[in-house]
């Protein structure tokens, strides 16, 4: 590697699952304005459901996510309560009905519990025309994961779960603070595959402390050998700032730059070994997934959970701190419990904050999408679709100048393409088109 190109990696930039991105959001977006977008909705429109359930029974040391510790049961109980309530209180201002797509994230959503889970699900199909064909997915500890939970997902309509692998190896998850056997995910493998769930992801990370290419591929290894249908391989985001309990990580511990992408590449390159294809920029699938054949046909799709097959009109988050995107613009919750759960008691939609799409953030949202789903994108094509002049975007091309001069990416007229090599950078290439970044300052991770 070169010294542009390491100076690239240690670079900062957004990861992209929306644009304009979170940071960016306002209070000019509120529950009036909200309520209006979904109103407007068609009847006809397909709906994506994401639900956030903001608890843990511990943190872990790495984690970025929006949650917190819980050991007691009755914040469950009333968390669930509020969220029915929101559940019909959303409902009640949309005339969409139909949903293609059902998320939960956290967070830990399954400590909900079988009873409290089944009970949300039931209203969500008594409020909502639920698909038969319905994606139903849900994020899961694999600690957490027994017979009597697997059962009550089965009746609940789930039909995709995610497993928080992150590493096998036991002095990374000592020094991540995420210990967890492998022999805990087998077991719970096995105990999904009893109850009839076929379709199993698991996330694995790299970049965590104490964490050697060694490490990544023996992880990666023994995760092809449970049999996953799909993988995300995620780069570890260092950002104490913002989940102040990485604070305890030694930051003397993590990967530079070098390391970093030689762990990435060691995970694709085996992952690819084992008969997975590369999606996008983190995700692996085997080749008759339908993930896998949304990429070939270039109908793959970037939000909040990543990539996605998910081809729904809008997405409506529900429960604390989650974020809807409507044809309108991006409407996110209200981040604590508390402020939350009154909003929705006073029948208020518990909106917080948003932001409301100009033409020109439709236009340069489409270009880093493909560019982040296909590696390759004719920007002067989007614009002119979006009815700009196809130059309109042409003040990203001095932003990619160190790209270029590297061969990470190759400019063909306004056709622009990240090369194999590159595709680690995608993010920053992605940067050069982002009309917010230099706007108003905000702190990413690293690009790599």
């Amino acid at each position: 590697m070169t010294s542009a190109s390491l100076a690239l990696a240690e670079r900062s930039a957004p990861r992209y699952t929306s644009y304009p991105t979170a940071p960016h959001f306002s209070a000019d977006v509120g529950p009036d304005q909200a309520a209006c977008w979904l109103a407007e909705l068609s009847p006809q429109a397909n709906l994506s459901l994401y639900l956030h359930v903001p608890f843990c029974p511990a943190i872990c040391t790495y984690c970025g996510c929006h949650t917190k510790a819980l050991r007691q049961d009755a914040p469950l109980t009333s968390y669930k309560e509020t969220l029915l309530r929101e559940i019909e209180l959303v409902a009640a201002s949309t005339p969409a009905r139909h949903v293609r797509a059902i998320h939960w994230g956290g967070g830990t959503p399954s400590m909900l519990g079988p009873s409290r889970f089944r009970e949300v699900a039931h209203v969500l199909g008594e409020q909502f025309d639920i698909a038969r064909d319905v994606e139903h997915a849900i994020e899961l500890d694999p600690r957490l994961v027994d017979a009597a939970l697997a059962d009550a997902l089965v009746v609940s309509g789930v039909n995709r779960v995610s497993l928080g692998v992150q590493d096998f190896n036991p002095h990374v998850q000592k020094a991540a603070g995420r210990e967890q056997p492998y022999e805990v995910v087998e077991r719970c493998v096995a105990i999904l595959r009893a109850a009839g769930l076929e379709a199993i992801n698991f996330d694995l990370m790299y970049g965590l402390p104490e964490q050697s290419v060694d490490d990544v591929i023996r992880t990666a290894k023994l995760a092809a050998g449970l049999a996953p249908s799909r993988l995300a391989v995620f780069g570890y985001a260092h950002v104490p700032w913002f989940a102040v309990h990485q604070k305890l990580i030694d930051q003397a511990a993590l990967a530079g730059a070098n390391e970093r992408l030689a762990q990435a590449e060691a995970v694709r390159a085996t992952l690819e070994a084992e008969g997975f294809e590369a999606i996008g920029l983190d995700h692996f699938a085997r080749p008759q997934d339908t993930m896998a054949q949304a990429a070939r046909e270039g109908r793959l799709r970037r939000n909040f959970q990543g990539y996605t097959t998910d081809e729904a009109d809008a997405l409506i988050g529900l429960g604390v701190s989650s974020i809807g995107r409507l044809p309108q613009g991006y409407i996110g919750n209200i981040g604590d419990t508390g402020n939350w759960r009154r909003s929705v008691e006073a029948e208020r939609l518990p909106i917080s904050r948003g932001l409301a799409f100009s033409a020109e953030d439709r236009a340069r949202g489409a270009v880093i999408e493909r560019l982040m789903c296909d590696f390759s994108v004719d920007f002067g094509a989007i614009a002119a679709a979006h009815d700009f002049r196809e130059d309109a975007f042409d003040d990203a091309v001095p932003r990619l100048s160190t790209l270029l001069d590297e061969g990470l990416v190759a400019l063909d007229g306004r056709r622009l393409t990240i090369a194999p090599r590159g595709r680690p950078f995608a993010r920053l290439a992605a940067a050069a088109f982002d009309a917010y970044l230099e706007a108003k300052a905000a702190r990413h991770s690293v690009a790599v």
